[in-house]
């Protein structure tokens, strides 16, 4: 689904809405909307919510490394028609997955596409010659386990410390949206004000704005509201509440230190954090230099966890406080990086920019 910026604009706007930011523990509805209510053409995906079909969809393109365009042959946006032997077949492992998990997992999504398919159309047969690498044995755990206030702390000290973090008040910040390919690029500008946050990134003359207002995540594609899922906005309220990191403790109620592990050859403590409304992420903070380096959260679907994870790195110094200058955004088949360029550090923000996307 990486090509559908070249749809049409507005058309690949609410698809992407469909496709964002996800949590492990969904809030509670008391009706759902089935697949086989909301969509035609459905034939064994009837019972599953409506709403996780943007991250099911985007998880089977994931595991067989394909686009929209191998089952949906069709190429014109209908999505619906029938008549595709890529479609039938994907119908046809759709249902073996479910009777092998019922089978033999009680219906746990222990299996899916990936399993077999690994990032490949087909699944391979044969079995490998050469030894396969080894995974990276865990880190021994230390024998006096650090406090998620220890962590904190020591992260707060890392980006310029508590005192100076306390008097950054607004910000505005020139940044530029990388795709996956690293050519193509889109102008972002982002403003923050307290606890409210905007961001607007440009693609062609179309405009696509995420607000958190201080209560609500919002998002307009050309000052149109597009619809959120609760969790979708509440990723969106995340990403600005975390531009403020003097603020964790309240963001996160809760904090747990877990493990010592390791991202990219480095030793990270693990600390799970937990929001207001019970709401579960991991944070991981760099041993060495206390850095915030990855954020990661999960939401459940029928085909086991979709998740979206946050890598935060090249840390620079920006009006005296250390921020990402680099963040890599990550969920199945969809990537993107955002590069800062400019940060203005308590500047007038008017209020108004928080309150629609005009």
């Amino acid at each position: 689904m990486k090509n559908y910026i070249k749809l049409s604009v507005i058309a690949s706007l609410v698809l992407f809405a469909g496709l964002m930011f996800f949590q492990t523990t969904q809030l509670a509805q008391t009706q759902v909307e089935t697949a086989g209510q909301k969509f035609k053409s459905i034939k064994v995906l009837n019972d599953m919510p409506a709403d996780q079909m943007g991250k099911v969809m985007n998880m089977i393109s994931a595991s067989l490394g394909v686009n929209c365009s191998f089952c949906h042959a069709s190429n014109d946006g209908d999505y619906e028609k029938e008549g595709f032997e890529h479609k039938d077949t994907a119908r046809k492992m759709i249902k073996m997955t479910f009777d092998l998990n019922k089978a033999n997992f009680n219906g746990r999504p222990e299996i899916n596409c990936n399993s077999c398919h690994n990032g490949k159309s087909h699944p391979q047969p044969s079995f490998p010659l050469a030894p396969m690498p080894q995974p990276e044995p865990r880190p021994a755990q230390p024998a006096v386990k650090p406090t998620a206030d220890q962590i904190i702390t020591k992260y707060w000290t890392a980006i310029g410390g508590a005192e100076k973090l306390a008097k950054v008040k607004s910000r505005a910040i020139t940044a530029t949206r990388v795709e996956p390919d690293g050519k193509t690029t889109e102008t972002e500008t982002i403003w923050l004000s307290d606890k409210a946050y905007r961001s607007d990134t440009m693609y062609g003359k179309s405009v696509v704005t995420e607000i958190f207002d201080g209560t609500d995540g919002k998002k307009f594609g050309d000052a149109a509201p597009i619809e959120l899922k609760p969790d979708e906005a509440e990723q969106i309220k995340r990403e600005g509440q975390l531009f403020f990191p003097a603020n964790i403790k309240t963001i996160y109620p809760k904090l747990e230190f877990r493990a010592l592990e390791k991202i990219d050859g480095h030793e990270v403590y693990t600390v799970f954090g937990t929001t207001g409304n019970n709401l579960n992420e991991r944070l991981s903070f760099d041993v060495l230099t206390g850095f915030l380096v990855r954020r990661t959260v999960s939401s459940r679907t029928i085909f086991g966890n979709f998740v979206y994870q946050v890598d935060y790195a090249d840390y620079k110094d920006f009006g005296g406080i250390k921020m990402p200058a680099t963040t890599h955004y990550a969920m199945p088949h969809i990537r993107w990086t955002r590069k800062l360029s400019d940060v203005k550090v308590n500047v007038p923000v008017d209020a108004s920019k928080f309150a629609s996307a005009k």
